[in-house]
């Protein structure tokens, strides 16, 4: 009993003792992190990044400043769009005995299709003709009757009455005579609309209807689609703004380009003219239809083909032109850096005109033959440096002096 009293004792402050070790080897772990931690931060640099760092000089891109023409030009989607689409029907009922027509080819107005039997036709011209030959012989007979009656009449030979009864049978006749001849007149219209031709000239699409088939007026499907290729238009949409530069070009009588390029705008396809516009603003979308003509010889412009169009407006003569990538925007509003002779930048604030993709016209601001920053400009500030990757010839481009042809080194950079 006393000896487990003691051995348990003795056990109580060894335990204290490694507890407290632990501890102390926990907290001294502890401070050697922490240390270690914020040991980089101490040792590391100042550095600032972003536009405004000042850890050596920042590369760019430059561009000189150009003084020319520029065309204002207004890019759109468009449809190719035909004059005209026509449908041939026939206009009498009967059998196709004769399909004169290939898919696809080009026809001119009036010629020959296709052609409906045209016996039946042919008899009842002949029915008609024949009737009027009757009602003919009938009116000429009434005719010298009435005269004969009126040289009795004269003579006081008949009564008022017979020679009245004459003149009406005349009439009559007459009369009759006029419906036969529209009689006949229709026979031979549906004669001729036995042989049909095209009432438009154009290409031929697909056939409807085949050698042998009876066709009646009612058919709405028709014999065959002609689409009018040339010349032809394209009809496409633009915002509202262009509006008032096309229309003040359109009342002096200007006669605005367009040119149709392709599904990737790469390839010039036809070059025609502004035909037309359309006289309201679609509200929904505030843009507003418009159509350009193209002659289009060589049907390199499909009907409903998706074709991009673009619209000169107007040219900027003599205009200072600057590359829109140099175009910033920020607390001044719009400026660019311009390249010093020491390779350092300036903010210049500029007042910016129309533009056209790439270019902007520069309306003050900036002269030509100066040289601004076209990339890179994210990361400068107010007398940063940079590094051109022309450096020898940046200088000389900044003070607008240029370099001769074939020049040597500078700096001991090898001349471009």
């Amino acid at each position: 009993m006393d000896d487990s009293f003691n051995t348990a004792a003795m056990q109580k402050p060894k335990r204290g003792s490694l507890l407290r070790w632990v501890i102390w080897v926990a907290l001294i772990a502890a401070v050697g992190a922490t240390v270690w931690w914020f040991q980089p931060l101490r040792e590391a640099p100042e550095a600032r990044i972003g536009r405004f760092q000042s850890a050596g000089p920042t590369p760019v891109a430059v561009a000189k400043i150009e003084r020319g023409d520029l065309p204002l030009v207004a890019r759109a989607l468009g449809t190719v769009t035909p004059l005209a689409t026509v449908t041939v029907r026939t206009q009498i009922t009967g059998q196709i005995t004769q399909i004169a027509f290939q898919e696809g080819q080009r026809v001119t107005q009036g010629d020959f299709l296709a052609e409906i039997d045209p016996r039946p036709y042919k008899n009842a011209l002949d029915q008609a003709e024949g009737q009027l030959l009757r009602d003919q012989a009938l009116l000429r007979n009434a005719e010298t009757d009435l005269a004969r009656y009126r040289r009795l009449f004269t003579q006081d030979s008949i009564a008022r009455q017979q020679l009245d009864t004459q003149e009406n049978l005349v009439r009559h006749y007459q009369g009759t005579v006029k419906a036969d001849e529209a009689l006949v007149s229709n026979a031979r219209l549906n004669l001729a609309y036995c042989r049909i031709i095209a009432p438009i000239s154009g290409r031929i699409g697909l056939r409807l209807v085949d050698q042998g088939n009876y066709i009646q007026t009612g058919d709405t499907g028709g014999i065959v689609v002609i689409t009018q290729t040339q010349p032809i238009t394209v009809t496409f949409t633009l915002p509202e703004d262009a509006l008032p530069a096309i229309l003040k070009r359109r009342r002096e009588n200007a006669t605005l380009e367009a040119i149709a390029l392709d599904r990737r705008g790469v390839q010039p396809l036809a070059t025609g003219a502004l035909t037309s516009i359309d006289n309201q603003i679609d509200p929904a979308t505030g843009t507003i239809k418009l159509r350009a003509q193209f002659v289009n010889a060589d049907e390199s412009l499909f009907p409903n083909q998706f074709v991009n169009i673009r619209l000169l407006v107007d040219t900027r003569r003599d205009a200072v032109i600057a590359p829109t990538a140099a175009i910033q925007r920020g607390v001044p509003g719009t400026y660019v850096y311009v390249l010093n002779a020491d390779q350092t930048v300036a903010v210049r604030p500029v007042r910016l005109g129309p533009a056209d993709g790439e270019r902007t016209i520069i309306e003050s601001g900036l002269d030509a033959d100066t040289i601004v920053v076209v990339d890179g400009a994210d990361r400068l500030r107010e007398g940063g440096r940079v590094a051109v990757p022309d450096a020898a010839r940046a200088p000389d481009a900044a003070r607008g002096q240029g370099r001769p042809q074939g020049g040597g080194e500078r700096r001991g950079q090898p001349a471009p």
